[in-house]
């Protein structure tokens, strides 16, 4: 028996709505609207709300230090695609970098517009992989 359900991962950052925007357009997930003015956090959902990944706001944010460990990334996303290469010039045009070190073939390492790596998988059941358009 589960003791929970519908895990979140919370992301630090400077600006959660603009790295929530980032996130939002890889994903094609929604930006949930806080209760109140709260610049401070910003949840992200699918349309079937079942998921989060939420950005927290913090004050001297510091990127990690990917390859190197001075400052580790500590935790990433990797994403599904059905293709690197167009994936790859998806998130080249909403902000990434692609980082000089690729250490494998089935996937390709990114860092979001405030240096947190993540990485481009490719999907190995593309069924399930929304078609790229």
């Amino acid at each position: 028996m589960a003791i929970a359900r519908c895990p979140s991962f919370v992301i630090d950052c400077p600006d959660p709505q603009a790295l929530a925007g980032f996130y939002g357009a890889i994903l094609d997930w929604e930006i949930q609207e806080s209760a109140g003015e709260d610049e401070q956090w910003v949840d992200l959902r699918p349309a079937d709300g079942g998921n989060c990944i939420s950005f927290q706001r913090l004050e001297g944010y510091r990127a990690p230090d990917w390859p190197g460990q001075d400052r580790p990334q500590q935790m990433h996303l990797d994403v599904m695609v059905q293709d690197l290469d167009a994936g790859e010039r998806a998130v080249l045009e909403l902000g990434a970098t692609k980082t000089e070190e690729q250490p494998g073939e089935s996937f390709r390492v990114f860092l979001d517009p405030v240096g947190h790596p993540f990485c481009l998988c490719r999907s190995e059941d593309s069924a399930r992989i929304p078609a790229e358009g």
